[in-house]
């Protein structure tokens, strides 16, 4: 049966993701009435473990069994353009929300205090987390871009005003040059696609209407010429997102300049390889397996790229962002093997890129706090004299390695398992980018945490604080929960994972995309999934 969707009325009784979407918005609000800082961060705070926890209840509502859009909310927004206030999530995107709240719960609870214009501050970092739930919620093209968007505003802002580096300036003006450039193309591409459907419903009989509705989208056939040219538009936005070589040189100015809680939600949420998963693959199947090996040819160059460069760095964040390039490269070689295997990895390794990254990020702020730097030239020794410090770091290294037993390791087994089956030089490239990562981390761990003490100042400075050792403890324990038993989250995604690969595979057909029972399901499509059990 083609993908359909089930009313959170239905489901639930109420629409919890509009006031998922909402209570950041809220707290904001509340915070620009407050004028003492300590409470409005506490006002953050409790927004964000709200959120966390209408995520959990989403997440234990969700029916793991149908590749249905689950929660479904539409309102009429702009009826005569096609546009809806249309929210829902299936397995592609469930295991977003509640990531996306640990992040920026972690990030409220660890960051250290803003002296200035600190209500704002964090006024930002609930807009920013407001606009990446609408992102992960969105089912309507033209909402999903108006929320990519808003996300803009306030990334810039915080990079602009609150950055750590002195050309933190410079940095905003190129992240938002290259976001609005990469912009431009997705919102053509969505246009085009709306067109068509009014084209096809008009042929059929229909009164010729707009629709952004990806769900009437999906059941919508495509020429393939204009498959191509949406292929290539919406490719080039989420790619420039992602970020993808050779868009991926906004991204270390940013970072490395912005202040730590950008650094995890421009690395960590990996906003544009999700972009890919929803609406390129499926929408433009049959362009996106006509250009599968070149992108794939692309990307596994990009994992050696990003690893080769991560070697070389001498600053965590400038490593960090390179390890997200290759583990970027990674993600989208799975995404093009188009497999139900592949991409159950790419789903994980997403998922660990967050968990991991804010562990590191935790870390590169608790140094820039307290030494004034996340050079190496700054550090050395560092693990008698922060052993708690060393040890999230060294957790959240063997994760973003994808050691086994830390949420790093499912998503890269299932992601090279599923790359091998489409083709074996895809898998041993791959496998290449692992050793490079588990080289760049650990050579920089052995310097800057063991050895010597090279800078006095690390004499005086004392271990983790009472709100960052609750989020590191809390990270190390998702870390091994997940990399230990991982089974939980592959079942949650594993119906709309073989519902989309079929569709791809198969191209586009006249019904939309089929939605077959879990029991249908051949062993093979989940085999690195046991596999990963089992070895357990």
């Amino acid at each position: 049966m083609p993908i359909e969707t089930i009313a959170a009325q239905a489901q639930i009784g109420f629409p919890i993701l509009s006031f998922t979407l909402l209570l950041p918005l809220v707290a904001a609000l509340l915070i620009g009435f407050v004028r003492d800082t300590r409470a409005a961060r506490q006002i953050a705070v409790g927004a964000s473990l709200a959120v966390l926890a209408l995520t959990l209840v989403v997440t234990a509502s969700f029916d793991a069994g149908s590749a249905h859009l689950q929660f479904v909310e539409t309102l009429q927004w702009l009826p005569s353009m096609g546009i809806g206030y249309r929210l829902g999530v299936d397995g592609l995107s469930i295991l977003f929300l509640p990531l996306t709240a640990v992040v920026f719960t972690a990030v409220f609870a660890a960051a250290a205090e803003v002296k200035v214009y600190g209500r704002a501050f964090l006024i930002h970092l609930l807009l920013l987390e407001a606009s990446t739930i609408g992102i992960y919620t969105s089912i309507d093209l033209m909402l999903f871009f108006c929320f990519f968007e808003l996300a803009l505003v306030p990334s810039f802002w915080l990079i602009k005003a609150w950055g750590l580096g002195p050309d933190r300036q410079a940095a905003a003006a190129k992240y938002l040059v290259y976001m609005l450039l990469g912009s431009l193309p997705l919102m053509i591409g969505f246009i085009l696609l709306a067109l068509n459907h009014a084209t096809v419903d008009q042929a059929a009989g229909g009164a010729g209407r707009l629709s952004f509705d990806l769900v009437a989208l999906l059941k919508t056939p495509v020429p393939a010429e204009l498959q191509t040219v949406v292929f290539v538009l919406i490719g080039i936005g989420f790619a420039v997102k992602g970020p993808a070589l050779p868009f991926h040189t906004w991204m270390p100015s940013a970072v490395t300049e912005g202040p730590i809680g950008v650094g995890v939600y421009l690395v960590g949420l990996k906003l544009g390889a999700y972009g890919f998963l929803r609406f390129v693959l499926p929408l433009t199947p049959d362009a996106s397996r006509e250009f599968a090996g070149v992108v794939i040819a692309v990307e596994l160059f990009a994992i050696l790229y990003g690893g080769l460069i991560a070697l070389t760095q001498f600053n965590l964040r400038r490593l960090i962002v390179f390890a997200s390039v290759s583990h970027f490269g990674l993600i989208m070689v799975a995404a093009f093997s188009m497999n139900a295997q592949a991409w159950q990895g790419a789903l994980l390794l997403m998922v660990n890129a967050g968990l991991a990254t804010a562990g590191l990020f935790l870390v590169a702020g608790f140094l820039q706090r307290r030494l004034g730097s996340t050079d190496l030239m700054a550090l050395g020794g560092l693990a008698r004299k922060v052993p708690q410090l060393a040890t999230l770091c060294f957790i959240a290294g063997l994760a973003l390695i994808g050691v086994p037993g830390t949420s790093g390791f499912g998503g890269e087994l299932l992601a090279m398992s599923g790359a091998y089956q489409a083709h074996w030089a895809y898998g041993a490239i791959a496998a290449i980018g692992v050793v490079l990562s588990a080289g760049y981390f650990l050579w920089f761990y052995q310097r800057a945490f063991m050895g010597p003490v090279r800078n006095a100042a690390a004499e005086r400075i004392g271990d983790l604080g009472g709100g960052e050792k609750v989020v590191a403890v809390g990270l190390i324990v998702l870390i091994f929960a997940i990399g230990l038993f991982p089974r939980p989250l592959t079942r949650l995604t594993e119906a709309s994972v073989v519902a989309f690969t079929t569709h791809v595979q198969a191209g586009r057909p006249a019904g939309g995309i089929e939605s077959p029972e879990l029991s249908s399901v051949s062993p093979a499509k989940t085999m690195a999934a046991s596999q990963v059990d089992a070895g357990r």
